[in-house]
């Protein structure tokens, strides 16, 4: 496995960058909305499933009334029934479950601010590895320093996150939750790169992501009505805000654009721009609509300039990579 050092093109990674926090911004966005439509439907798996499914049946227009659209969709099955399209690439619609599942059931209550830096933690040291292993579309990237200090930075604003009296106003579970979900996206930013290459079409590798999704939820959502019973009146109970089925529209929209910025930038990079912009809509988030159990002001801050602080010594200024050759099939 040899190394190279090619010069970085920094307008390409610049961009990557900005849509990377345009990410960020859209997740946190929906984890308010999801986190909302949790508390008002009393599940927040059921928030998830309908979450999934408003964004399934917007992407199903373009991928089944567009040529391009059938195309991608042609490959992908062929794909799959030939086996050039391992099972493993099919995951990431089980990671995006996760992760609208946790929003309504943990977003609502911690604020969104806390939720994103327990996602933040997953996010950056499974990122650190996946990129390290080649699992990604970028192939293999080196762990430079930079890197491992712009994931250190990430995790002093978790550390400050769980100062004060936050673990007294919330149960360990909703803090280890958002943990899973970090993890949880980052692996979905790397399957979803890679089958997006793989097929030759990002539009089919995020309707595969939100169709794995739907299922996957479909059954959990299923067991948890059976195990809590459905709001009453059912399906009544559905709020009639439009604004709480935002969620699905913004993860269709955000997904898509990662499948195709993740091969430029790296899982990490990717997912340290995604946590600029998660925290700072987050904290406007939170300072416009209080969460029941939030951090401090002066915590806040010290997690955004910590956040800040992660992508800047994180950007390639001069990054090693090393071949993709290396990368699994």
């Amino acid at each position: 496995m040899t190394a190279h050092s090619p010069k970085p093109n920094r307008g390409r990674t610049a961009t990557a960058l900005g849509g990377a926090v345009a990410i960020g911004a859209m997740t946190a966005i929906q984890a308010r909305v999801n986190g909302q439509l949790g508390v008002r439907l009393d599940n927040g798996v059921l928030a998830g499933w309908v979450s999934f499914a408003v964004g399934l049946a917007l992407l199903s227009f373009p991928m089944l009334l567009t040529r391009s659209g059938r195309a991608g969709l042609g490959r992908l099955w062929r794909g799959i029934r030939t086996g050039e399209v391992p099972w493993w690439m099919l995951l990431g619609g089980a990671c995006g479950a996760l992760t609208v599942s946790t929003q309504g059931l943990v977003a609502g209550v911690l604020g969104v601010a806390l939720f994103t830096v327990g996602v933040v933690a997953g996010q950056t040291l499974h990122g650190l590895l996946l990129d390290r292993v080649g699992f990604g579309p970028a192939g293999v990237v080196a762990i430079t320093p930079g890197r491992l200090l712009g994931g250190a930075f990430a995790l002093i604003a978790v550390g400050v996150s769980l100062g004060g009296d936050v673990l007294a106003r919330a149960p360990l579970w909703m803090l280890v939750l958002p943990f899973l979900t970090g993890a949880g996206i980052a692996f979905q930013s790397a399957v979803n790169g890679r089958l997006g290459q793989r097929i030759a079409s990002p539009l089919g590798a995020t309707y595969m992501s939100f169709l794995g999704g739907v299922l996957v939820l479909s059954v959990s959502a299923a067991t948890s009505l059976l195990v809590t019973g459905a709001p009453e009146p059912f399906p009544v109970a559905l709020p009639g805000d439009l604004w709480l089925y935002l969620g699905g529209l913004l993860g269709a929209t955000y997904i898509l654009l990662g499948v195709i910025i993740v091969a430029r930038t790296g899982v990490l990079l990717m997912g340290l721009g995604a946590v600029l912009g998660q925290l700072v809509v987050s904290v406007l988030i939170d300072v416009i609509w209080p969460p029941a159990a939030g951090p401090a002001a002066w915590q806040v801050l010290v997690m955004v300039l910590a956040a800040v602080l992660s992508v800047l010594v994180a950007l390639p200024w001069g990054r090693r990579r090393i071949s993709p050759s290396s990368r699994p099939s």
